[in-house]
């Protein structure tokens, strides 16, 4: 043990020379570069990033950029974050340049953090993005009626919930039917288990040492990965003997689908993928199905009356036993403007990295090859330009044809937007439908505080005491 923390020392004391080292040959290739933007790098190493990261923590991530936004008088600034020379973009105008020039000016980064607790699974493939997307469309895509649970339990009155437990439940299970038609309640449990300590893991300090958030993060991802390799070596085996169908779900469709140059994809390949639209698919849902039951138990009564009456006309029109199909789904417009206008104020992706395939100019400015750039979406969701009241819950916003381009991001944008989209518009819809059709609801902790960890988290869980409805 003793030599351990000496082993610790010794590296702390070696890294710090280095540092100052690194930052000052930094400082000088900065200082070559003429007009970049204004902005303040902070400490040395850590740059920004425990600001950044503290208000990401506290529920207000907001408040970095619109704070440096009125010093600067600029939509442009650099910063340091995660010891990276980064220009944070913000407004509609610099969404728009970065997703248009996705693959040409700039392309997707992660820190690497990221990348060791998701290796390969998030590499930029604008071919691969596409192809899920045209799936997400295809005949073999999952259905509605897929996404319906196969009960839901019937609950006593007044019974206590906390949602912040129950929506990553639901969605997980839907996940795995979906992806890769896991059902058994032992193995859904157990992955989701693992899966519950890759998300914090994700902002954590990166140190890998036993028992911290990342190492937790890291070790759960490889237990999962391993879980997934198995589950594909038995799905080949089904789909040689005939046990298991080309179109059965997003794992089939990957096994018999090659790459550009007529390879099939290798296990490997495929378990990264599927592990990242897990997470996907998992945590992203999970957050809005969560935010939508926060805010419909917060905002004034009309606006749970209007989903409630619409899903009911849907319900009304089903034979007894009928689950939803496609038809059901794009009539619950005001029910999506519901969500979209959740997401607006507490988006599940706050925003994302690119870095500068080469030297260019963004608003009069130079951003350098190799810079890092970083959009958000609050710099468009909460900014009064783009929403009059953005702190308003309003959803007629989303009536007729919607916010301006490239104000409202919370799937992304460009080649990179989510190829998830539509699976989760019908996931959140479908759970809206059968929880608002059976049940009211009261917060416990009105106007509960939020955290960001990645995703907005209720502090206590949001439980909620739920009233059946009155046959």
């Amino acid at each position: 043990m003793e030599q351990f923390y000496l082993s610790l020392l010794l590296l702390f004391v070696s890294i710090i020379p280095l540092s100052f080292l690194f930052l000052f040959y930094r400082h000088n290739a900065q200082s070559l570069v003429p007009n970049l933007p204004p902005g303040n790098m902070g400490l040395p190493v850590v740059g920004e990033s425990i600001e950044f990261l503290s208000l990401w923590w506290k529920g207000n991530p907001e408040k970095f950029i619109y704070e440096r936004m009125a010093k600067y008088s600029s939509k442009v600034f650099k910063t340091s974050i995660f010891g990276e020379n980064t220009v944070m973009v913000c407004g509609a105008a610099c969404n728009k340049f970065l997703f248009s020039n996705e693959n040409k000016l700039v392309m997707s980064w992660w820190p690497d953090n990221v990348n060791k607790i998701f290796p390969a699974a998030l590499e930029n493939s604008k071919l691969e993005a596409k192809k899920l997307r045209t799936y997400s469309l295809s005949s073999s895509a999952p259905k509605p009626s897929n996404v319906t649970l196969a009960s839901w339990t019937p609950l006593p009155k007044d019974t206590l919930l906390w949602i912040g437990r129950t929506t990553p439940v639901y969605t997980f299970w839907v996940a795995c039917r979906l992806f890769v038609n896991v059902e058994d309640p032992i193995h859904v449990t157990k992955l989701l288990e693992s899966f519950s300590r890759i998300a914090p893991g994700i902002m954590s300090v990166p140190i890998d040492l036993p028992g911290t958030p990342f190492n937790k993060a890291i070790k759960a991802s490889e237990f999962v990965r391993e879980k997934l390799l198995k589950i594909i070596i038995q799905r080949r085996k089904d789909l040689a003997n005939g046990t298991a169908s080309l179109n059965q779900d997003i794992l089939s469709h990957m096994l018999s689908s090659c790459d550009e140059n007529g390879q099939y994809l290798n296990d490997r390949f495929i378990v990264n993928k599927i592990l990242g639209l897990l997470v996907g698919g998992h945590d992203t849902a999970s957050s809005v199905c969560t935010f939508v039951v926060k805010y419909l138990a917060e905002l004034p009564p009309n606006i749970y009356e209007n989903v409630y009456q619409e899903q009911m006309e849907i319900a009304k029109g089903k034979a007894a036993g009928e689950l939803l199909n496609w038809d059901d789904i794009q009539k619950m417009k005001y029910s999506w403007n519901v969500a979209c206008e959740v997401m607006r104020l507490a988006p599940p992706l706050q925003g994302a990295f690119r870095e500068a395939m080469d030297d260019f100019v963004l608003n009069g400015f130079s951003i350098p090859k190799g810079w890092k750039l970083y959009w958000t979406a609050s710099s468009t969701h909460k900014n009064p330009e783009c929403f009059a009241e953005p702190e308003k819950f309003d959803p007629s916003r989303f009536e007729g044809t919607g916010p301006a381009p490239y104000t409202y991001v919370p799937f992304g944008g460009g080649p990179r937007m989510c190829p998830g989209k539509e699976y989760a518009r019908m996931e959140i819809l479908v759970f809206m439908h059968n929880l608002v059709k059976r049940f009211k609801w009261e917060a416990i902790y009105p106007h509960e505080k939020i955290f960001i960890d990645p995703m907005p988290v209720p502090a206590k869980g949001l439980p909620v005491r739920l009233y059946p409805h009155q046959p």
